[in-house]
């Protein structure tokens, strides 16, 4: 691993520029607070301030800042009543269960939403606790509003300075995910492969590209300043982002057979250089992300053509010693994987020469699309909505009573007397921040949770019994603050560890000398609020992953299968728009990383709840081989060429019935003897005589050593076209057999083949 790299990742991401911007907006008036002797009295108004930053999410910035406004007037009405109801037990009660349900249930409306919910709920419990809002409703009311309006005055200043730099640090962090991702890609040419492992490694790494490029669409589709006006920097990001989505298509048609690969040149050495050339430009990609996130200009580690002319040398030397005519098949795969890895490389020179000549290329950047289309969709805010989603049904509805009687469970234990817990709001926060809709990740998180605390409490205790200095220790909190805040989102457990690190030292500045205590406290009530959350997310209306693969499932196949018609059509001839073609790519990566997702998920669930396991993992496979081999062939609808040696018309109804049958049987609707005829079809290519004849030629003829990396012969890419379509088909009959063992009232309606 290089650290170097790795910190400036880090220091130059989204994560760090809005934890700083938090903790500066959290100091800055706790410091003036503390000259004028006030901060103890007035600590709500930094408590505030952290609330309101937390609610920040990424995305335009109507929406941010409509949100911050939302959360501030929410958590001040929120505070006015928990502060007038405090001490009234029943009240308390009752108060809980209605806003735990409603806050719980707002969620509906989308991310952005479930956070400022979420942290209403947080803002109920230490209000209805009192410790830290005991001078007076009015007093503690206002000072509170005042802590979250200090944080939507920082954040407009820094809108305005600085209009373009979310937008920048999120396509940079596509990059750097791009990297990360080829980075993997380039493991399956090294030697002796983990197939399985890696399998799963790119699985997690597509789902992590999907989320980041759905925020992404939203951040810069939505923001009215890149997207309308015609700034350089404005034009340069919009080219830079979509660069990055075709870029995540072609890394996708990566996609091979490694084990032929393997079986035939492992012994040549070729495969491990081109593992390191991979690994290099997975570098490059990182690097023009960490330029984008920290807005300096691009330059390449490494000299991409040097490099590239070198494999290209290995390449023709191995050819010439080995080609033949029982080889020729073999090394048209590889010439063809070279073939993309030098678009790759092509692409990322590209890029390089955008950051150099940005102004001559972004002016000359016109999309011809319509983005709104592209932009995740997002629930309006309607009272139909809300009500609708009050059902058993609704995975939002169980949520909310999870949430509701966790919080109950935890208050009640919390005001038992004898366990002696000194404050009830940690015990109720903890709950609300471990409890996820799906049980995998509420069990992940509590043991995030408890290992974070309880490492954080050690480092904090021991820090506080041997440093005397306060600057060290507010440069130490400060410090905390940061990271907690800039781990939040990706590294749990480094974020409860410094967050723990930062409320030990907060509650020492503010009342020395309690260091023992509230080290029991804090471990005390964190292993109850783990409990009470494992106990109802287990046994409290659960929401078990194997419950939504199939509807995960039947979205990825109907993807699929227009994401392969969109291609075909442009393939025939047959008029398709970029944006249609586009759009059907974006929906099926998109839901073939849902389906990932909620695989990753399913391996945390209870044994006993992992049902029909083999048989996910297959389509979920399947899938993701499917959407590999299809973007493989959008590949060839670019070029422009004609391939009439390809029977285009049949391949089209052959794998769309195999595709379809899979959309059926999943629906459990009934299969046409039609559709599974048409799947039998044989396409009538031409491309084995012309693959005979090349062999009888090898055969009889000496072979020259023409070192031309850029000519590719027509037969190399017609073999290669015609058994990319083979393998769609092969991996769409497999997944069609996976589907018919998924539920067994399915298989009695189907014809088996």
């Amino acid at each position: 691993m290089n650290y170097a790299t790795e910190l400036k990742k880090f220091a130059s991401s989204q994560y760090i520029y809005s934890a700083v911007r938090i903790t500066l907006a959290i100091v800055v008036p706790s410091i003036i607070l503390a000259h004028f002797g006030l901060l103890q009295e007035y600590f709500l108004f930094p408590l505030a301030t952290s609330f309101v930053g937390l609610t920040d999410q990424p995305g335009p910035f109507i929406r941010r800042r409509n949100a911050l406004i939302m959360a501030i007037g929410i958590f001040s009405v929120v505070a006015v009543i928990a502060s007038l109801l405090q001490g009234i037990t029943p009240l308390v009660y009752l108060e809980l269960l209605l806003f735990g349900l409603f806050f719980s249930m707002i969620g509906v409306y989308g991310q952005r939403f479930a956070a400022i919910g979420s942290l209403s709920l947080v803002v109920l419990a230490i209000f209805a606790d009192g410790h830290l809002s005991d001078s007076g409703v009015i007093k503690s009311s206002l000072t509170f509003l005042a802590g979250g309006i200090c944080y939507l005055i920082v954040f407009l200043i820094v809108s305005k300075i600085q209009p373009y730099k979310l937008a920048s640090q999120m396509i940079g962090e596509n990059y750097v995910e791009l990297g990360n991702y080829l980075k993997i890609k380039s493991k399956y040419y090294a030697k002796n492969p983990d197939y399985d492992d890696l399998n799963l490694q790119v699985i997690a790494q597509q789902v992590k590209i999907k989320n980041l490029q759905e925020d992404t669409r939203e951040t810069v589709f939505k923001t009215r300043k890149i997207v309308n006006e015609s700034t350089t920097t404005s034009r340069l990001l919009m080219l830079m982002f979509l660069n990055s989505i075709d870029l995540h298509e072609k890394l996708m048609t990566s996609e091979s057979d490694y084990r032929k690969i393997h079986d035939s040149f492992d012994d040549s050495g070729f495969l491990e250089s081109l593992s390191a050339y991979l690994s290099g430009l997975a570098d490059e990609l990182e690097n023009i992300g960490i330029a984008l996130q920290s807005g300096t200009k691009a330059r390449p580690v490494t000299n991409l053509d040097t490099e590239l002319d070198r494999i290209y040398d290995q390449y023709f030397d191995l050819r010439n010693r080995k080609l033949n005519a029982s080889t020729l098949e073999n090394f048209m795969i590889l010439r063809l994987i070279l073939v993309r890895i030098t678009g790759v490389s092509e692409d990322i020179s590209t890029m390089y020469r955008v950051f150099t000549q940005n102004q001559k290329l972004a002016k000359s950047l016109s999309t011809g699309l319509d983005l709104n289309k592209f932009v995740p969709d997002e629930e309006k805010i309607n009272l139909k909505l809300l009500v609708g989603n009050i059902s058993l049904k609704s995975s939002h509805f169980r949520h909310a009573l999870r949430v509701t009687i966790a919080l109950l469970l935890g208050y009640f234990i919390s005001s038992i007397s004898f366990l002696g817990i000194g404050r009830s709001y940690w015990v109720l926060i903890t709950i609300l921040a471990i409890m996820r809709p799906a049980y995998s990740t509420t069990k992940h998180r509590n043991l995030l949770r408890l290992y974070g605390t309880v490492v954080g409490a050690f480092a904090a205790y021991g820090l506080l019994h041997l440093v005397d200095n306060s600057s060290i220790l507010f440069a130490v909190l400060m410090l905390s603050m940061i990271l907690c805040f800039s781990f939040l989102k990706a590294q749990y457990f480094w974020a409860v560890l410094f967050m723990t690190i930062y409320v030990f030292l907060t509650f020492n500045f503010l009342n020395p000398g309690n260091i023992n205590l509230l080290f029991k406290d804090r471990i005390t009530d964190t292993a109850i609020a783990g409990i009470v959350a494992f106990a109802v997310s287990y046994f409290v209306f659960p929401v078990w992953e194997h419950t939504q693969n199939l509807g995960l499932m039947k979205k990825s196949a109907k993807s699929n299968l227009r994401y392969f018609r969109s291609v075909m059509d442009v393939l025939m001839n047959k008029k398709i728009g970029v944006e249609d073609y586009k759009l059907s790519r974006k929906n099926a990566v998109i839901d073939l990383a849902n389906l990932s997702d909620s695989f990753q998920r399913m391996l945390s669930d209870p044994k006993n709840q992992q049902k029909k396991m083999e048989h996910i993992h297959q389509f979920v496979n399947t899938a993701q081989l499917l959407t590999a081999y299809i973007a493989s062939l959008s590949q060839y609808s670019k070029s422009g060429r004609e391939y009439p040696e390809i029977d285009f018309r049949s391949w089209m109804t052959k794998i769309s019935a195999e595709l379809l049958r899979t959309t059926l049987i999943l629906a459990k609707k009934e299969l046409k003897d039609e559709i599974i005829s048409e799947s039998r079809l044989q396409p009538g290519d031409s491309v084995q005589k012309l693959l005979e004849k090349r062999k009888k030629e090898i055969r009889d003829y000496d072979i020259t050593d023409r070192r031309d990396p850029n000519r590719i012969t027509h037969l190399t890419e017609l073999r290669n076209l015609q058994e990319v379509l083979e393998l769609i088909y092969e991996v769409a009959r497999e997944q069609r057999k996976v589907a018919e063992h998924l539920d067994p009232d399915v298989q009695s309606t189907i014809v088996k083949q």
